[in-house]
């Protein structure tokens, strides 16, 4: 597993526009790998993560308020992002139209053929991924995102599909030129292995960015740095123990976490907040 190295997470952070924010999966939180873990961590309790959807699966539209406000869909293009970090509140982002009133899938499932997984985000396509071409770990660019100055959103497009039990990272961040004149960003996101490096004691095991959004939803990216020793387990929520706040980015509303590995409790630790005796 491959994570930003500082200067390049300071160069993303200078590169980007007020106006413009950086898309959220081009934050991977490093340089902060030298902070070490505490003899006592907060004990806290554990979080609901199996609790029914409330409500239904929300949507939210990248651009407008609704499907005609969306722009048709280039080749290739993610029409929709199903975010699943919150299993209680999964949401989906509306990002285009497909061309010909064919629907973009919002199914939670990532066994539709139009579905690229990520950790936690499943990228739905108009087209069927399985026409997609296999890409190489660390060559290839999987997808690459475009900043839309015009419009303050993003662009996703997809060249080929990561290998099974792998994760995306960020490649490279090039510089382009908008029809209109605009300058913006492209992001290339490359392919890497589930990493299978065991953790030090004082090492995280996980990190987390997260944006607040308007619309009072929290969008986060969950990177794994490495694995826990037996016994242990990594947080999977920002909200979890075993998580302490990492440095705010003020200029792109980000807060990053560090996860640390925790002692597995016995079973009867595991209590809902808000069960009844």
């Amino acid at each position: 597993m491959q994570v930003l190295t500082p200067f390049l997470f300071a160069w993303l952070l200078s590169g980007a526009k007020a106006v413009i924010r950086t898309p959220l999966e081009a934050f991977r939180p490093s340089g902060e790998l030298h902070v070490k873990r505490p003899d006592k961590l907060p004990l806290l309790p554990h979080r609901k993560t199996s609790a029914p959807p409330k409500g239904g699966l929300k949507v939210l539209y990248q651009t407008g308020v609704s499907e005609e406000d969306l722009p048709m869909c280039r080749a290739r293009q993610v029409c929709s992002k199903v975010d699943l970090y919150d299993s209680s509140q999964p949401w989906i982002e509306r990002k285009c139209r497909c061309l010909g009133h064919r629907p973009c899938s919002s199914n939670l499932s990532p066994d539709d053929n139009h579905t690229l997984a990520d950790k936690t985000t499943l990228y739905k396509t108009c087209e069927p991924v399985r026409r997609l071409p296999k890409c190489r770990y660390f060559k290839d660019a999987a997808w690459t995102l475009y900043s839309l100055p015009d419009s303050n959103a993003t662009q996703q497009i997809v060249n080929c599909h990561c290998p099974k039990m792998s994760v995306t990272y960020l490649l490279k961040k090039l510089p382009y030129t908008t029809p209109s004149g605009e300058q913006g960003n492209q992001y290339q996101f490359a392919c890497s292995p589930l990493s299978r490096l065991r953790c030090s004691r004082k090492e995280p095991c996980k990190l987390f960015s997260v944006r607040r959004r308007h619309e009072q939803i929290d969008e986060v990216n969950a990177s794994t740095v490495c694995q826990c020793p037996r016994d242990h387990t990594c947080p999977r929520h920002h909200t979890e123990p075993g998580v302490l706040a990492g440095v705010t980015y003020a200029a792109e509303d980000i807060r990053t976490y560090h996860g640390y590995c925790m002692p597995e409790p016995p079973p009867d630790v595991y209590r809902f907040v808000g069960d009844k005796d």
